[in-house]
């Protein structure tokens, strides 16, 4: 199956909308986790208020594999300017070709980020939620966390080696089970949630966001939280 490396740039965008129709029963935990979770449950670091930042999308695919329902993740290539070397969503920036960031702009950047960094075809995605706005002050992005359904799965993996190192799946009986969970320790002090998984450590804002999104769709089982991760000053 043949389809264009950039979303939508050769006419007109597409119209984008969430819709929760046919989605599988297993995912209604995580629909109503984005319909009731308040920002500051999500994460003490919210967008700032006199509107600065980045506006940014991330996609948080879930999609069904061998081992049950799964997660679509990435590692940033480690040559990049910010978060070099660190899993998480598919990503990035609003272009102003996406529209108007307080409407469908989130969307129609998560899909298109995805299909540039990991290959996906938009068109077997299924969105179904938007989570509250979010921020991350390294790098100044105000962060949408847009959630989807991967209704018909399409080939993925590394699109430019120069922004992606490589892309993987994760099964989230992995994610769930506490053998797997541990909270990161930054050089700074600053400790946060953390899964080893795929024979890598999530930690930082992606493992935040899934910690999160586990907990209130409650599938979150009980786990050792003094078990800790040092990162390396480089991280």
């Amino acid at each position: 199956m043949t389809h264009s490396s950039r979303a939508g740039t050769d006419g007109p965008r597409a119209s984008v909308a969430l819709s929760k129709e046919g989605l599988p029963a297993w995912l209604e935990p995580v629909v109503r986790a984005a319909e009731t979770v308040k920002p500051l449950q999500l994460s003490r670091f919210l967008p700032p208020e006199n509107g600065t930042g980045r506006q940014s999308a991330v996609l948080i695919l879930f999609g069904e594999g061998p081992e049950g329902p799964e997660l679509l993740l990435m590692e940033r290539a480690g040559s990049l300017r910010s978060h070099a070397g660190q899993p998480s969503f598919p990503g990035g920036a609003l272009d102003p070709e996406d529209g108007d960031p307080k409407a469908d702009g989130p969307l129609r950047a998560a899909l298109r980020e995805a299909e540039e960094e990991t290959g996906l075809d938009p068109a077997g995605v299924q969105l179904f939620g938007v989570l509250p706005r979010l921020y991350i002050p390294v790098s100044h992005f105000v962060v949408t966390p847009v959630l989807g359904w991967w209704r018909e799965p399409s080939p993925v993996g590394v699109v430019d080696p120069n922004e992606t190192a490589r892309v993987f799946r994760v099964p989230v009986a992995d994610l769930t089970n506490p053998a797997n969970r541990a909270t990161a320790e930054h050089p700074s002090g600053h400790r946060g949630p953390a899964f080893l998984v795929e024979s890598t450590l999530v930690w930082g804002f992606t493992a935040g966001v899934i910690d999160r999104l586990l907990h209130y769709a409650g599938w979150e089982r009980a786990w050792d939280r003094e078990k800790l991760v040092p990162l390396d000053w480089r991280s």
